[in-house]
């Protein structure tokens, strides 16, 4: 996989024109988007596809899909019908329920990222201690796609040497949570953003100056 720019914009608004407003603006910057819960259960499931056609560009739901195998696998079926290109899933609910996903998206020749540990303070109660298993687990079971955090460099750079140079890691908590786009890179492929973008007064000006810091 390839991202413009090695940035992915976090569409966390809950407004479809809002939503559209800014894609207008900085598509030209950028060819992957990552939809959550705010925007999708405010507009619905065809907000996927009307970002997806309208600016040419890969969407990845982010559901941190959570559940047993059967249920799981329902969740992932309706996401890609729904025109998504990949969807983040929680690995702590274990690997049957993971692989769930996976065999979902192998289906329909789509991807999964498995989230490892989240870029909140909040992670470190709970997520921290296994997230190292849960990317041991990832490679066993043959997922290809990761997601750690930026906020924490040290534990990213464990997740890259668990999981290989060969996978590709997409990684949140750049701008407003503190990670540092440039630094990042050193063990991610791409830097999700999002309010650090969506929030702007300028909106533009605040990713070219992402895309500058990390060429710096």
């Amino acid at each position: 996989m390839e991202v413009k720019n090695n940035i992915i914009l976090a569409m966390d608004v809950t407004n479809i024109n809002e939503a559209m407003e800014l894609m207008n603006k900085v598509s030209d910057y950028l060819d992957t988007v990552k939809i959550g819960y705010p925007l999708i259960l405010a507009e619905g499931l065809e907000s996927v596809l009307k970002i997806k056609k309208e600016y040419n560009c890969r969407v990845i739901c982010d559901f941190k899909v959570a559940d047993i195998p059967a249920t799981n696998q329902k969740i992932a079926d309706i996401t890609f019908q729904a025109g998504a290109d990949a969807i983040i899933v929680h690995g702590f609910v274990g690997w049957d329920s993971v692989k769930s996903c996976l065999e979902s998206a192998e289906k329909v020749g789509k991807d999964i990222f498995l989230l490892t540990e989240m870029s909140h303070p909040g992670a470190t109660n709970f997520m921290q201690p296994v997230s190292m298993n849960i990317a041991s687990m990832g490679v066993e079971i043959g997922i290809t796609n990761y997601v750690g955090p930026s906020t924490r460099l040290e534990r990213l750079k464990m997740i890259r040497e668990i999981v290989g140079k060969d996978s590709f890691i997409i990684s949140p908590g750049v701008g407003v949570q503190g990670g540092d786009p440039r630094e990042t890179l050193q063990f991610a492929d791409a830097i999700i953003v999002g309010r650090s973008i969506y929030l702007s007064d300028d909106p533009v000006n605040a990713l070219e100056s992402i895309i500058d810091a990390i060429k710096l």
